[in-house]
């Protein structure tokens, strides 16, 4: 949020240019270990005895994406130099991305006093009279944080539903209409319009401007439930069926549209999308905050993401996004510890379990990760998500005989089997592979292939198996071929095109596509060590070395490092090609096992 306005250079900032070479070894000691600690093992850090090492320990902290020690450290500049706008800024914008609202709406008003004009500061104290139904203090605030696209849309929004809460929606809806600017202005002025509309109680005007935003954006599950709940509420059944059942065919499963439907289904009316004027404003920080993230809007969606809850709390899809934003900066506890708060009666309640389940696995601890998830596939066998997580967890931590009896107890539940169950086959199918059981793994591979044909990962498996095994050649060169087509960056599958070369005795080629999979993934160690492999069939043993050497730096698997060592000792034996044991396995995503798409709603 720091991007809300140009900043000058500030007396703290001038202070700190002179100071910053006196900075003792302590102090850079003191900012590298800030930096460097991971989460769940970092002691809290001691404040440095100047201004210059608290502020260089906050920056390092940011870097770092630990946000609440990056706020500590400026609020510890800041008693230095109290009433300097740039730390009073910094460590607002801090406060906020750490979600402290309130010590961070007492920072906004210390800023304000020294900055009257300043916009983050506005912005803040504008969406806390708002929140103490302050409405009119509300609005003058919104009006001095509006500059530059972004905050100009935000601030026009929050207005006008302040304008809402003081009993004005006719006003509300004119600022609404006479907001102009940016093209993607319009699917947020239609939709914050439809919202005050069925706030105000006015259902068929909140149906028209909501058929006007998904005209624009008709993939937002958020404005098809607005538009949905807002037919139905009309008396227009029929319709709102319709709108219903096109909304899950784009997103199948979708936890919010299975409780809409759910909630229809048992005859009640619908509520509305928003309960009134907090969930509504609410609404737009979520939905730019959301779209930034997408981004990698960084600290600027986490600030978004932070206000939308402090207006409305039980907002759990934001919630949901905030965590996820967490977990792309590696803060996986403090994901975990935004997950635990979704409410058990929320329909997103297994969205955030499943998640949890996974981000135990990124901290290495497994134990949890296991026992999370097993809860969830205990409870209910059926549920495929659960069982997919679980199970994936164990699976890319080679615990592959218990993955195996994990997807296999999902897959018992299955009345029918769908186009949609390929990835429960295919990920039974790489454990019976890596547990030597090949008939079962060939079984599982082929009826993923059947449920999706043109697979890519499925064609690759199987495809490398049979050459690994010596059978099947033209076949599986065809299926890898078909592989690279669909999926030609991916350098895995590119690497095996290339190993199918190699094990084919067709050096050349096997070059000529292993030196565009190093291209596409050149830390790879499998990666590399076939290349290396390759050069040296072709008499081009200086560069093999020089690949295998790489391959060893990169971190391979214990086997295979002691036979890289080997080669490097002694080379390939020449002219005999080596075996599938000593090629080793096709190279595979590290992490394989992403979360499933209905994890991420």
């Amino acid at each position: 949020m720091t991007n809300l306005r140009p900043a000058g250079r500030t007396r703290a900032q001038s202070r700190l240019a002179r100071v910053a070479a006196a900075v003792s070894a302590s102090v850079i000691a003191l900012v590298l270990a800030t930096g460097a600690a991971p989460t769940d093992q970092r002691l809290r850090a001691p404040t440095a005895d100047s201004l210059a090492g608290n502020y260089l320990a906050a920056l390092a902290a940011g870097k770092a994406a630990d946000l609440d020690e990056a706020a500590r450290f400026f609020s510890e500049a800041l008693a230095d130099d109290p009433e300097d706008p740039f730390l009073l800024e910094r460590t607002l914008v801090l406060t906020l991305a750490s979600g402290d609202f309130q010590d961070a709406a007492g920072y906004a008003a210390r800023l304000q006093q020294i900055d009257r004009g300043n916009p983050v500061a506005a912005m803040v104290i504008g969406i806390d009279s708002l929140k103490r139904k302050k409405f009119a203090v509300a609005v003058e605030n919104f009006k001095r944080s509006s500059t530059g696209p972004l905050v100009g849309l935000t601030s026009e929004i929050l207005a006008a539903w302040a304008e809402v809460g003081g009993g004005d929606v006719k006003k509300a809806l004119a600022r609404l209409d006479k907001l102009d600017g940016e093209q993607w202005y319009a699917f947020f002025r239609s939709y914050h319009a439809g919202l005050i509309s069925e706030v105000a109680g006015d259902e068929k005007e909140a149906v028209r401007r909501f058929r006007v935003a998904t005209a624009i954006d008709g993939g937002a599950i958020g404005v098809q439930e607005a538009l949905i709940r807002a037919l139905a509420r009309s008396g227009d059944k029929d319709g709102a069926r319709k709108a219903l059942d096109d909304a899950l065919k784009g997103a199948p499963g979708h936890p919010l549209l299975t409780a809409l439907a759910a909630e229809m289904d048992g005859g009640r009316k619908p509520r509305a999308q928003v309960g009134g004027v907090q969930e509504g404003a609410s609404e737009i920080l979520f939905g730019l905050g959301s779209a930034i993230g997408r981004d990698d809007g960084g600290e600027l969606s986490l600030v978004y993401l932070q206000l939308a809850l402090a207006l409305d709390p039980n907002d759990d899809i934001a919630r949901i996004t905030l965590a996820e934003q967490f977990e792309r900066s590696k803060r996986y506890e403090q994901a975990i510890e935004i997950l635990s708060k979704i409410s058990p009666k929320s329909p997103l309640k297994r969205n955030a379990e499943i998640m949890i389940g996974f981000d135990y696995n990124a901290l290495d601890k497994v134990k949890e990760a296991r026992a999370h998830l097993s809860k969830l596939v205990e409870a209910d066998p059926s549920d495929l998500d659960a069982v997919t997580a679980l199970g994936n967890v164990l699976r890319v931590r080679k615990m592959f005989a218990e993955a195996s009896e994990i997807y296999s107890k999902g897959i018992a539940t299955i009345e029918t089997v769908g186009p949609e169950h390929w990835q429960l086959f295919y990920n039974r199918g790489i454990t019976y592979e890596r547990t030597k059981q090949w008939p079962k793994a060939e079984a599982d591979f082929k009826k993923a292939l059947e449920l999706q044909p043109d697979q890519p990962m499925v064609l690759n498996y199987l495809g490398y198996s049979w050459v690994d095994l010596g059978m099947n050649y033209d076949e599986a060169l065809a299926m890898i071929k078909k592989a690279v087509e669909l999926e030609p960056t991916d350098g895995y599958i590119v690497d095996s095109l290339g190993w199918v070369y190699f094990k084919l005795g067709r050096y050349d080629d096997a070059v000529r596509e292993l030196e565009r999979a190093v291209d596409l993934k050149p830390e790879d160690p499998v990666v590399n060590d076939h290349l290396g492999d390759a050069y040296w069939k072709v008499g081009r043993k200086l560069e093999a070395r020089f690949q295998w050497s790489h391959a060893k730096a990169f971190k391979p698997e214990p086997e295979d490092l002691e036979k890289i060592v080997k080669k490097l000792q002694d080379g390939l034996p020449d002219p005999e090609m080596p075996t599938a044991a000593d090629a080793g396995k096709p190279a595979q995503p590290a992490v394989d096992a992403g979360k499933p798409a209905t994890a991420q709603p």
